[in-house]
């Protein structure tokens, strides 16, 4: 039987073995850029705009709303396509002087 008192684990310490983990790179800007930024605020704005439209029971306004969401996507899409988005043309050089 073995001695699993206090104080015998307080005299003989375990010893843990080490766990060594690969190096991963750090995210440069977590989705800070104008193309992610564009599109999430675009689609926050149509999303309530079809929130409102269906509290005042507009249906061509809830249509309306789905498609500012729609654009939203487009406009982002294009946004990154562009250069705007992570790992883009535009988002590093700014990066580059200092801009997150």
């Amino acid at each position: 039987m073995a001695d699993n008192t206090l104080a015998h684990r307080a005299q003989n310490p375990t010893v843990t073995e080490a766990v060594h983990l690969p190096p991963s790179a750090p995210p440069t800007n977590h989705g800070h850029t104008v193309a992610a930024w564009t599109t999430t605020w675009t689609v926050v704005a149509g999303a309530l705009i079809a929130a409102l439209a269906m509290v005042f029971a507009q249906v061509w306004l809830f249509w309306a709303g789905l498609g500012v969401c729609v654009v939203g996507l487009v406009v982002g899409k294009v946004l990154q396509v562009l250069g705007y988005g992570q790992g883009g043309a535009a988002t590093l050089a700014k990066q580059a002087h200092g801009g997150h």
